[in-house]
Order: C-alpha cells, then structure tokens, then sequence
C-alpha cells in the first residue's frame, strides 16, 4: 500500500512540476498572462511549484526504506524521473501541438524502463 501511496503521490507531484516548468511557455496564449514580464511568471511557477513539493516530500518520505517503506533512495529517484517522463511525454502531445514523438524518444524511453529494471534488480 505504500507503494501505492509514494507512486500517486509522485505522480500529483510531477503533474505540477512540470505545469510549473513549462505550462509558462503557453501563458501567453491567454490574455492575462500574455502583458506579464519574466518575474511575474518566475512568481506564478513558484506558486505551482509548492504544490509540487507538497507531495513530493510525502511520497518521498512514505516511500523511503529508512522510514517504513518499500523503496531505497536510488529506487525513489529512478520511479521519479521515469514518472518525470512520462508526465512531460504526455504534458507535451496534449499541449504543445508542434512537438512530435519519434522514435529516439521511444528508444530512450525504454532504455530508461530498462534502468528500472536493473535499479529493482536483486
């Protein structure tokens, strides 16, 4: 069940991470936030980021070995950065039109799959 937990709250997390890093990029399609300069947007990236962090140390503390969880500090940061790429992968198709999935991509998704493997490898 903590595994569970620690990987859906990895996912909220990455959600907004990456709304924060790069949903800025589309702001200035809306009329609001076109007229707003660097550091307004800086502000509201910050703003969404701390969402970011309210799972993030969550799952990263449920999830922990040393506090009762299933997975090693290595095997925490390898789920997150392929949850990372997956959420960015599919942040990118829905939002930015003009980007396209080929198959480098795909190849190196999977060898990023791979490294899971070999991360949970006993």
């Amino acid at each position: 069940m903590k595994s569970l937990w620690t990987i859906g709250l990895l996912i909220l997390s990455n959600a907004f991470m990456t709304l924060a890093w790069y949903g800025h990029l589309k702001f200035k399609e809306l009329a609001w936030f076109s007229k707003l300069g660097l550091f307004s947007i800086i502000l509201i990236s910050w703003g969404i980021a701390l969402f970011e962090y309210c799972f993030q140390v969550p799952a990263n503390r449920i999830g922990f070995n040393e506090n009762g969880g299933p997975f090693s500090l290595v095997q925490l940061k390898v789920i997150q950065e392929v949850i990372t790429l997956v959420i960015f992968t599919l942040f990118t198709l829905l939002f930015f039109k003009t980007e396209t999935f080929r198959l480098n991509h795909l190849i190196g998704f999977v060898f990023l799959v791979l490294a899971v493997y070999f991360i949970f490898k006993k």
